[in-house]
């Protein structure tokens, strides 16, 4: 299989097959004492375990029954991107999620596409995520994910060279970007002579583009929106992104039992009594926003809410529904989404996917359970799947099983030999497996901060980068000419 790494032309490493993007770094990299770089590495640990940025993990106990903190390890060797790449791929997601979006709105309104026989329409109808009481309501600029995460990994083509994929999209509450702006600040903290040699595109900007996004995604009703973040609560695995993010803006931090529905307008409870909310940028799923609606035991949402959002008087961002769009039985039809909406062929690829629910991909997909990597397609975070080429026969057969029981729950690709990035790891510096998610925002028009969240797999070998399965973070430098 090739390889493909982002720093060399060539492995092992050799420092004459630097690509030239990489160069001025290098340089300044071999200069560098290894103790004064082991400091730095434990002084950055020791920061972000002061400002509290950690995750919980689910799986994981404590004695006292708790879920875990962990501390997602960061990494000091920064992931470039030439600025050239940077723009290809800022075309290709502004296409691809506007592709998205009215798709969704397609969904919810005349179903076009699903006449047109592109996609099956029990395969959307049918599906979890589908949201029947969505139909026919409009949502503010026809946007239903204003904030998308997209997963792009780059692998090699025929030709040894790499290329960009998108492997996911993330259209219900993507998370990571604090990580993105912590691991800047760190870098800016550690190593601020690199950023004058260096002509890094900033990103701090994010939290201002987030406002702006959801203010703009506004409900008619109000010229002047308030914006709040509605978060689960302290125990929910990225509470500290959603404090963060609700801090960067300068907007309340609200969690269900803050809010209620009073004459079709929601309200917030403040200390100076009941404010109006005009715009929720929530982090929490579709089904616990309203008890009335939804799963009638949520303590997380607010009863009423979605009377409210339907008649328009409060703006949802990521809309309710917007799941029908990331779920990865829909994935594969979103280059015929492209096409089909905006006329245009795809500036970004799929990674091939092989739909367990036909006959002929599940049978594919069993006769080379070793070599692929298997999805579920309601899946997130890297569990309920199998890494083909890592497993175990004992795993593959358990696997075998579970597929040939429900086939249409999952999908297949082929296990892509994802680019390496050097990386600091107890050795020493090593090639690591990395992937890259960008944050789009869709209000009026769509942007994006130059970089985004590089996830690199530490295990040696492990193509799986979730924090969640011991994956880490990098900074991410996108040049400007």
């Amino acid at each position: 299989m090739h390889k493909f790494d982002e720093m060399y032309a060539q492995l092992p490493y050799i420092d004459s097959a630097v690509r030239p993007h990489y160069r001025n770094y290098l340089d300044w990299l071999q200069r560098q004492d290894p103790q004064s770089m082991r400091d730095r590495r434990e002084e950055a640990e020791m920061i972000f375990r002061r400002v509290g940025i950690t995750f919980a993990v689910y799986g994981d106990k404590d004695e006292d029954g708790s879920g875990t903190e962990r501390l997602i390890p960061f990494d000091l060797i920064p992931r470039i991107i030439p600025a050239h790449e940077w723009q290809d791929m800022e075309k290709g997601l502004t296409q691809r999620v506007t592709a998205l979006n009215r798709f969704i709105h397609d969904v919810y309104h005349d179903q076009e596409i699903l006449k047109a026989g592109l996609i099956p329409s029990e395969q959307v109808l049918n599906n979890a995520q589908f949201r029947p009481e969505m139909m026919g309501v409009d949502v503010p600029n026809g946007v239903y994910s204003h904030i998308s995460g997209v997963d792009i990994v780059r692998a090699p083509n025929a030709a040894g060279e790499g290329e960009y994929y998108v492997l996911e999209d993330n259209l219900r509450v993507p998370s990571g970007v604090s990580y993105m702006l912590e691991d800047r600040k760190m870098m800016m903290r550690l190593f601020p002579e690199l950023f004058s040699q260096h002509r890094v595109a900033p990103v701090a900007h994010y939290p201002d583009l987030l406002l702006e996004t959801l203010r703009a995604s506004g409900p008619a009703t109000t010229d002047n929106p308030t914006v709040v973040v509605l978060t689960p609560g302290m125990y929910n695995s990225a509470y500290f992104e959603h404090a963060f993010l609700a801090q960067q803006m300068g907007v309340e931090l609200v969690e269900g039992q803050d809010l209620f529905v009073k004459d079709s307008f929601l309200y917030m409870r403040t200390t100076r009594g009941p404010k109006r909310v005009d715009v929720i940028y929530r982090r929490v799923d579709d089904d616990f926003l309203d008890p009335k609606v939804f799963r009638s035991t949520s303590t997380l949402g607010c009863a009423g809410l979605m009377d409210v959002y339907r008649a328009g008087h409060v703006s949802i961002c990521n809309a309710v529904g917007t799941g029908i769009a990331d779920d990865k039985s829909i994935y594969p039809y979103v280059p015929q989404m492209i096409e089909f909406y905006l006329g245009e062929k795809p500036i970004l690829n799929n990674v091939p996917t092989f739909q367990c629910r036909k006959k002929d991909d599940l049978a594919y997909t069993l006769a080379n359970l070793d070599k692929l990597v298997v999805k579920e397609v309601h899946g997130a975070g890297g569990y309920g799947m199998l890494v083909g080429p890592a497993a175990t026969k004992a795993e593959i057969e358990e696997f075998r099983q579970v597929l040939i029981a429900k086939p249409d729950g999952y999908i297949s690709q082929p296990t892509l030999s994802l680019s390496s990035s050097p990386t600091y790891v107890e050795s020493g510096i090593a090639p690591r497996h990395i992937d890259l998610r960008p944050f789009v925002l869709s209000g009026k028009s769509v942007q994006m901060v130059p970089g985004g969240l590089t996830r690199v797999a530490l295990k040696e070998g492990s193509l799986v980068v979730n924090s969640s399965q011991g994956g880490g973070t990098k900074d991410t430098w996108i040049l400007e000419v």
